[in-house]
Parts: C-alpha cells; sequence; structure tokens
C-alpha cells in the first residue's frame, strides 16, 4: 500500500459517521448490508449515509453492489487488510508476538479467547 492510499483510508474513518457506517459492515460481514439499513441502524438520514459510504467507498475500505433497487455494501476486507499491514509493517523491530494482543483483546481490555 502506498502512503497516499494510507492517508486515504484512515481520513476517511476520521469522521465520527463514517468510522460507525465501517464499525457496522465490518461487523456484517462479507455479505455486508443495504445502505437504507445502515442509515436506519445509524439513525442518521438516507442521504448522510450515502455521502458517508460514497468517502468511504472512494478510500477502497467498502465497496457497494447494486442489487435491484437496493445497494449492498460490504466492507472490502483486502483494502483494510492491506492498511493494517501497512500500520503495522515496520512495528515493534520485527516482532509481531508484541502486537498478537491486538487481535485476541477487544477495545475495553478483555481477552476474546
Amino acid at each position: 500500500m502506498e502512503s497516499n492510499d494510507a492517508i486515504n483510508g484512515l481520513s476517511a474513518l476520521a469522521h465520527d459517521g463514517r468510522l460507525d457506517l465501517f464499525r457496522r459492515l465490518v461487523q456484517a460481514g462479507p455479505s455486508g448490508m443495504p445502505a437504507g439499513a445502515l442509515a436506519s441502524a445509524a439513525g442518521s438520514a438516507f442521504t448522510t449515509t450515502s455521502a458517508q459510504l460514497n468517502v468511504l467507498s472512494q478510500a477502497g475500505l467498502v465497496k457497494g453492489q447494486r442489487a435491484g433497487r437496493s445497494v449492498i455494501y460490504a466492507a472490502n476486507y483486502d483494502t483494510i487488510r492491506s492498511l493494517f499491514a501497512f500500520l503495522l509493517e515496520d512495528c515493534c523491530q520485527r516482532r509481531p508476538e508484541i502486537v498478537q494482543d491486538l487481535i485476541t483483546t477487544n477495545p475495553d481490555g478483555k481477552d476474546q479467547s
């Protein structure tokens, strides 16, 4: 991943509404969610949600696919993996065990295993 791509991805996430939508899509898994359901779940107007999804899509973090009259959005896990790899590439003197707990710990510090 190039630095500009990482900056675009991080910039897209640097907004509470977009971060909320992104997290909902990551939680939804590969099948994603319709844009209308995302707007309802987030409690925001459809036009606002649509604009936020467009920013996330432009950054490559999510992708939309038309299904009839709906657009189903899903997290783009390939781009997410690339962003995480870029961020951790030079971490910890190439000692991945130092950040292993990032994978197995919830944000509140509780072990997921």
